[in-house]
């Protein structure tokens, strides 16, 4: 039996992460936690029966409480509860789908724990890459993405020599507005947005894939992940999200992980580990397909990639002002307080406001984190 907890349950890859278990009666889930879904808990809870549950606020843990009292369960608040779940003796492997830079404190935990990471929050090696990885290797712990395009590098991976890589391929499907070009996209309203063409995910990661942010951001995640140089990962648009990455050798050959549009086959993967479990669901029909096409990425229109790029080449604490900008940006878009092109541009404008710092502390990238929120919540006079 091997024994999970998940942060982040009822968000998107939390919920697919509780479908793998489903299917799967040899996993068991220990601990849960989530922001402020207290009825999508409670039923979580029922379902699932873990020992320790933690919601982000002592409002929504007080009022899960209440709501499961006839159960056997602990319910914790705050950094402190998310803490203690990334400890729990009885888990082997923390699930750590929360959105947003909380993620890096409970990772760092678990790390030290001794704990596996199933890593499905960008943020810990977007921010924090420098700090993760060689803890992680000091503790002889697996990091393990779920991302499933760092899913599939790792896949490609298996077997063969890390310092024979020549290059990376990271797939992106080019989001809803693939072949829009930058004076079309001025309009574009959230619900637009939010018509992803092929995956099924949350709000913010859905607006993030429009951008061409989220891949930036997966280039940064590559760079850690895989210890390679950011000269050496391509970005290819892929519109059929077929191929979920490849990886091109020394000697001219390319592996790819191929698969149907499905989070659940990464989490499953991350999960199980080098094993492989059967899976149901839609399998890729290449008679069916007929064809895949790849194109370049368009960094003039979207340049929230090129931003990437460019907050890495700088490093230190400007990757957590890209992710911090952006992740305000998408708010303030989400809730019809700016308009859809104001996103990029808040990125770049943070970037140029924030004087990095070369090798940041956890403290020192969430100041630079809470720094670049009141930037842009001051340009914005909200």
């Amino acid at each position: 039996m091997k024994k999970i907890a998940i942060l982040g349950s009822t968000g998107s890859i939390g919920t697919q992460t509780l479908e793998v278990v489903r299917s799967n009666p040899d996993l068991e889930v220990v601990a849960l936690a989530a922001g402020s879904s207290v009825e999508k808990m409670e039923e979580q809870i029922r379902e699932f029966r873990p020992k320790l549950a933690a919601m982000w606020t002592d409002e929504a843990a007080a009022d899960l409480r209440s709501r499961v009292a006839d159960l056997d369960i602990r319910i914790v608040s705050g950094m402190e509860g998310l803490l203690e779940i990334a400890v729990l003796p009885e888990s082997q492997v923390l699930v750590t789908a929360i959105v947003g830079m909380i993620g890096i404190r409970p990772t760092i935990a678990a790390i030290r724990a001794g704990k596996d990471i199933a890593l499905a929050n960008k943020e810990t090696l977007v921010t924090a890459g420098h700090i993760i990885m060689p803890l992680a290797k000091e503790n002889n712990v697996a990091i393990l993405p779920v991302d499933s395009e760092h899913s599939a590098i790792f896949q490609s991976l298996n077997g063969e020599p890390a310092d024979k890589i020549e290059k990376i391929l990271l797939t992106a499907s080019g989001g809803p507005f693939r072949g829009k070009k930058r004076e079309q996209l001025s309009g574009m309203r959230v619900e637009d947005a939010l018509k992803h063409p092929n995956w099924s995910m949350g709000k913010k990661i859905t607006i993030d894939s429009s951008t061409l942010v989220n891949k930036g951001l997966e280039v940064m995640e590559a760079k850690w992940l895989f210890g390679v140089d950011l000269d050496r990962i391509e970005v290819v648009v892929h519109p059929q999200s077929i191929i979920h990455s490849a990886v091109q050798y020394v000697d001219g050959a390319i592996i790819a992980q191929l698969g149907t549009p499905d989070m659940k086959l990464p989490i499953q993967y991350a999960l199980f580990y080098p094993d492989r479990r059967p899976m149901s669901g839609k399998r890729v029909n290449f008679f069916e397909l007929g064809q895949i096409t790849f194109e370049k990425p368009d960094t003039d229109t979207f340049n929230g990639l090129a931003l990437a790029y460019r907050a890495a080449t700088v490093g230190g604490s400007m990757p957590t002002v890209y992710n911090a900008a952006n992740e305000k940006a998408v708010a303030l878009f989400l809730n019809r307080k700016i308009g859809y092109l104001q996103i990029p541009e808040l990125i770049e404008e943070a970037m140029g406001h924030h004087k990095p710092v070369a090798n940041p502390s956890v403290e020192q990238i969430l100041e630079a984190e809470a720094e670049t929120y009141e930037y842009i919540a001051g340009r914005i006079k909200l």
